[in-house]
């Protein structure tokens, strides 16, 4: 069943002159309109993710993964001109086009983000519990026992000690705070979970443990995922699909194995081998 899809993405900052996505993509080897200057960060991105599948999306840096991670997740900034159509199981229309309210309450109970930045996706002047809480909080959650309990499970099943749940999540590391961001997006049962760079500024070992802690959750929830990266071990890891972009534009797409191992457009290629 599809669950999240995805028609014609595109963002565009700058004052667009009309004729910017003509110029520019992989074919023109850029994202920056000759004309006006305007940068494409995406164009024209169609996608569809299945429910409990993970869907990986690659490219270099200033790829438009990240934009498009924006447009799925309902978090685009507003900074940029905005066009194409995300649909979600259970709710009629382009969610792009819904009011604030609308926008909101699927981010709080049917989409979780993890952001690259930590200082986007968490109050570091909080307690790392208080960050997960505050999500149940805006989903309705009032008793504080409960609250809790949830917090107390959430923090269980990604691996972040329990004890350090009234701690300030300043002094956390930079792994448990990716775990607690998990734990936060993971806090109403979404359907999906976006997460962009989840691996950003860890150590080697660390990604590791975050990664395994983020499989083994999905796994037991049988939560759809789409998973933004540079990072091409982090998407063969995850991934039963992978989307390869370029320029603002997707290049290639397939299944994970098949891209890794037999990819067909030259760039995927110089990709792949850039990391063996």
């Amino acid at each position: 069943m599809t669950l999240l899809e995805a028609d014609g993405l595109e963002t565009i900052y700058g004052d667009p002159c009309g004729n910017c996505t003509a110029h520019t993509g992989d074919r023109a080897g850029t994202n920056q309109c000759p004309e006006c200057g305007s940068v494409v960060a995406c164009s024209d991105v169609s996608l569809d993710v299945e429910s409990g599948e993970v869907l990986g999306i690659v490219g270099e840096s200033g790829s438009g993964k990240s934009s498009v991670a924006e447009l799925l997740a309902l978090e685009a900034s507003g900074d940029g001109h905005v066009d194409g159509e995300v649909s979600l199981d259970g709710h009629d229309g382009n969610l792009l086009d819904a009011d604030y309210q609308t926008r909101h309450e699927i981010r709080t109970d049917e989409i979780g983000l993890v952001h690259q930045h930590i200082r986007d996706g968490l109050d570091l002047s909080f307690t790392g519990g208080g960050n997960v809480a505050e999500k149940l909080l805006a989903a309705g959650w009032r008793h504080f026992g409960d609250v809790r309990e949830r917090v107390k499970e959430l923090y269980a099943a990604t691996e972040v000690p329990v004890e350090r749940l009234d701690d300030p999540t300043d002094t956390y590391s930079g792994g448990m705070q990716r775990r607690v961001q998990i734990a936060r997006a993971l806090a109403t049962d979404p359907e999906v979970i976006v997460l962009d760079e989840p691996t950003t500024g860890l150590d080697v070992s660390v990604q590791a443990r975050v990664l395994d802690t983020f499989r083994q959750v999905q796994r037991e929830q049988n939560v759809a995922a789409v998973v933004v990266s540079h990072d091409l071990s982090v998407v063969r890891l995850l991934a039963d699909r992978t989307i390869v972009m370029r320029h603002g534009e997707v290049i290639e797409t397939g299944l994970t194995d098949r891209i890794m191992e037999d990819p067909q457009e030259a760039y995927t290629q110089t990709l792949i081998n850039s990391v063996i």
